[in-house]
Parts: C-alpha cells; structure tokens; sequence
C-alpha cells in the first residue's frame, strides 16, 4: 500500500551555517562597530539567543537572521522567538526551534484528512504523522490539500512509498 509520513524537522545544519553567516555580518557592519552583538546557537537544547545593546539592534539582528534562513531554505514558521530582555546596556532575544509535530496539531491533521473524504488513514506516530491509502493520486491529493492550509509550522512529506 502506497504511504508517506508528514513531519516537521530543520535541517540543522543549514541554520548553524546562518548563524555563522548573520554573526560574520554583524562583525562587518558600522553600526554594530564597538558592540557585542551576536547570535549564540545551542545544539543541545535548539535554542537561538540573540545578543545587543538595544531593542532596535535585537530587531536588526532578527531581519538579519531571517534573510540568512531565507537564503539557506529553512522555513521562518520553525522559529518561535520569546519576549526580549532588556537589562542595563544588554538585550537579549531568545528563539526556540520547532522540531516535530506535537499532538495537538497532529490531531488538526487527521482531522483535515478525514474531512477530506478521500479513501485514505492517517495515523500518529510520535512526532509524525503517517497517511496510507490504496490510490497514489489520493495521496498526492492530501499533500496537496495539507500544503494549502497554515497549520502554524512547516510541514514537509518524507517517505512517499509505492
């Protein structure tokens, strides 16, 4: 039976290569001379700290960044940013990185796929979601349908299997 799975994952080495690319910028440009302004990326925990003096520099910092991911393929909905910290002459920004698909928004997508009407099953599992069906058009159609909606996280469709 023809099947595929629906996962949400970023490519982690593409974004670790933005952020070398956005602090290898910010090191070159004049307004940013003399301040200590950088994005620290942390593997273990997937989390993204921007670093600056100011609010205003912390947006710049986030334009930067978002260009750099652009440029790189990784989708921007991935990211979660946090509420600033302003302190003294410090401001900090932290942003989680969205990997998976918890249950909640799995639950939407099986809800979407049985709506849909289409002879096919879909079922969780973990952080995926795997979708079955005797007809590889009916597939091809569910891709399509899921790619119209805005589920709040970039989705994308590994596995397809004849």
């Amino acid at each position: 039976m023809p099947s595929f799975d629906i996962v949400s994952e970023v490519n982690l080495h593409e974004l670790s290569n933005a952020v070398d690319q956005t602090n290898r910028e910010l090191s070159t440009r004049f307004d940013f001379k003399g301040s200590k302004a950088q994005v620290e990326y942390s593997s273990e925990t997937l989390i993204l700290t921007l670093h600056a003096e100011t609010e205003f520099q912390i947006n710049q910092i986030t334009t930067i960044l978002y260009q750099k991911l652009a440029k790189r393929s990784v989708d921007i909905d991935s990211l979660a940013a946090g509420e600033p910290e302003i302190q003294n002459r410090r401001a900090r920004l932290p942003m989680t990185i969205k990997q998976g698909i918890d249950k909640d928004i799995a639950k939407k997508l099986v809800k979407t796929i049985k709506e849909s009407k289409l002879k096919v099953q879909a079922a969780i599992q973990g952080e995926e979601v795997r979708v079955t069906g005797k007809k590889r058009d009916d597939l091809q159609h569910i891709i399509t349908l899921l790619r119209e909606k805005d589920f709040g996280l970039p989705l994308q469709f590994s596995n397809f299997r004849d």
